[in-house]
C-alpha cells in the first residue's frame, strides 16, 4: 500500500522516524509521502525523501499557517518544488475550523496563499494535495477558476469530508479523494452531515487514495495514540469492509492511483 499523506517531518517523530519507517515497510507499505505545512516542515520532508528510497515529499503552506509566512515564502516553496523526489504541492487549501491555538486564520489571507501555491503547482507541473475543512464552497470556487490550467489529473483532496454533492463536484473535476484513519470512527465529525463511510461507498475505487495523516487521525483500535504510516493497512482494510470488496483490490487499485497522480 501507499501512505500518500503523512508527517514524519513533524517533531513528534524526531527520535524514532527511522524505526517508524522500517516498521511500515515491514508491514507492506511500499511508499510513504511526507507532506509539508510550512517552509520548515516542507524542507524536512525533502530531506527525508533524499535519505530514504521509499520516501517522497510534497511541499507547501497549510492554510492554518497562512498568517505565519516569512518574506519570499513563495520563492522558497518554488525552490523546494524543484528538488528531487518532490511530487506535489500541498497541503494547501482553505480551513474555516476554529483551532484553539489560532482561531480561524483570515480567509482573505488564506485565499491569497492558496491561489499563489496553485500557480506554483502549474508552473512546476505538479499535482495538488488539497486540505479543506468547512470551506467547501470557497475551495471549489478557487480551484474551478484554475481548471483549464491544471494537470489532466490535477491531484487529490486530502482527508476528504463533506457531502455527496461536494464529492461529486470534486470527482467531476478529475481529482482523486484521500481517506484516513478517521473512517474507522463512529458517527459524524463536528460540523458534517454525511458520514465518512457513506463518502467512501460513493467514491469509485479508481479515484480513491489511502493515507494516514500521521501523527493525527489514528485509526481504531489504536485511537488515542500516535498514528504512523504502518496503519495505512488498517485504512485499506476498513475501505475494503465498507465497500465489501477484497483487501487485495483496494491495495492494488489505490496504489495504482497514487502512482498515477504523483508519477511514482
Amino acid at each position: 500500500m501507499i501512505d500518500a499523506h503523512c508527517h514524519l517531518n513533524f517533531h513528534v517523530f524526531d527520535n524514532d522516524y527511522d524505526a517508524v519507517i522500517k516498521r511500515a515497510l515491514e508491514k507492506g507499505v511500499e511508499i510513504i509521502i511526507n507532506t509539508g505545512t510550512s517552509i520548515e516542515s516542507s524542507t524536512k520532508a525533502v530531506e527525508l525523501a533524499q535519505k530514504y528510497e521509499n520516501l517522497y515529499a510534497i511541499v507547501g503552506i497549510h492554510p492554518h499557517h497562512a498568517d505565519k509566512v516569512e518574506k519570499d515564502w513563495d520563492k522558497k516553496i518554488d525552490a523546494l518544488a524543484k528538488m528531487p523526489k518532490v511530487v506535489g504541492i500541498g497541503e494547501i487549501g482553505m480551513d474555516y475550523y476554529s483551532y484553539k491555538s489560532n482561531g480561524i486564520t483570515d480567509p482573505k489571507l488564506q485565499r491569497k496563499i492558496f491561489e499563489r501555491q496553485i500557480e506554483i503547482s502549474i508552473e512546476n507541473k505538479l499535482p495538488l494535495q488539497i486540505h479543506g475543512r468547512h470551506a467547501a464552497k470557497d475551495i471549489f470556487e478557487i480551484v474551478s477558476s484554475f481548471k483549464n490550467q491544471l494537470l489532466e489529473i490535477p491531484g487529490m483532496f486530502h482527508c476528504f469530508a463533506g457531502n455527496i454533492d461536494y464529492l461529486e463536484k470534486v470527482l467531476d473535476m478529475s481529482f482523486c479523494v484521500g481517506f484516513d484513519g478517521n473512517i474507522t470512527y463512529k458517527g459524524l465529525a463536528p460540523g458534517e452531515d454525511t458520514t465518512l463511510s457513506e463518502l467512501v461507498k460513493r467514491t469509485p475505487l479508481e479515484r480513491l487514495i489511502t493515507e494516514t495523516d500521521s501523527p493525527y487521525l489514528t485509526p481504531e483500535p489504536h485511537r488515542g495514540g500516535r498514528n504512523e504510516p504502518s496503519y495505512v493497512i488498517i485504512v485499506g482494510n476498513s475501505i475494503a469492509d465498507i465497500k465489501d470488496i477484497p483487501f487485495e483490490n483496494v491495495d492494488k487499485t489505490t496504489s495504482k492511483n497514487a502512482r498515477r497522480i504523483f508519477k511514482l
